[in-house]
């Protein structure tokens, strides 16, 4: 019994590493789009433009994966990248002539509730992606960090795809980034001013205390300092840009 159970553990050992592999195969192209057309967060929309065409193919290939012989970080990681590159291909069917990806939608429908994301399993929305897989299946509140929604206001659009292997890594990374980013979190008159993705998305942190630990947690020193001296636990959220993330 236990040479069966060792034996079945190992093939579904190597059938992750073998997905794994795949997923880095299937990835390369769009890494490709991402080392050539977006620096520092900013997309290059006009050269991504240009290459649609492997963008579309890269769509394809990510339509035809089954996520259930993916193991949970590659599965996570999977759905991360569904979302950012779908997001990508939304903006670039009103490109160019789009100030912000609201005006992909209209007046009776946001375009993250267009059901234009092809999965194996159907045809979703964004909408679908995140608040239907992404957040409940993973409940992992550094998602946030990493979906992009092509606005200035939105943690930037990450310059590589995520990978399973590197994901928590990855993850802590963007928080980090975005939370010390001065224009996303700062103090003012004894108050902590943080992004409203931390009022949207509350109950994901735990709440305000729980916005307070996660970013105290990852706060560098200055910030970090500053929120152990602060007199109270007082959250105030900044405006939202909604403007395109690009050039």
């Amino acid at each position: 019994m236990a040479g069966r159970i060792v034996a079945a553990l190992c093939a579904l050992a190597l059938l992750f590493q073998a997905a794994a592999s795949l997923a880095a195969d299937r990835d390369a192209p769009y890494a490709a789009l991402l080392a050539a057309h977006v620096a520092d967060g900013v997309v290059d929309y006009a050269g991504l433009k240009k290459d649609e065409a492997t963008l579309d193919a890269y769509l394809a290939a990510l339509a035809a994966v089954d996520p259930a012989v993916l193991s949970g970080p590659e599965r996570f990681a999977y759905y991360i990248n569904v979302y950012n590159a779908w997001t990508l291909k939304l903006i670039l069917e009103h490109y160019p002539g789009i100030r912000s990806i609201k005006d992909a939608g209209s007046l009776f429908r946001s375009p993250w509730k267009r059901a234009f994301v092809r999965l194996r399993a159907g045809t979703v929305s964004l909408d679908d992606v995140e608040h239907g897989i992404l957040r409940p299946q993973f409940h992992d509140p550094r998602v946030h960090f990493a979906v992009n929604c092509a606005s200035q206001s939105c943690p930037p659009l990450a310059g590589a795809p995520y990978a399973g292997a590197t994901l928590d890594a990855a993850l802590d990374a963007a928080a980090r980034a975005f939370i010390n980013n001065p224009g996303n979190t700062f103090f003012k008159d004894g108050t902590l001013h943080v992004s409203r993705i931390f009022d949207w998305y509350g109950e994901d942190f735990g709440g305000p205390e729980g916005v307070w630990r996660f970013i105290r947690r990852y706060a560098a020193p200055p910030l970090a300092a500053a929120m152990d001296a602060a007199a109270r636990h007082e959250l105030a959220y900044t405006p939202y840009d909604w403007s395109l993330n690009g050039r």
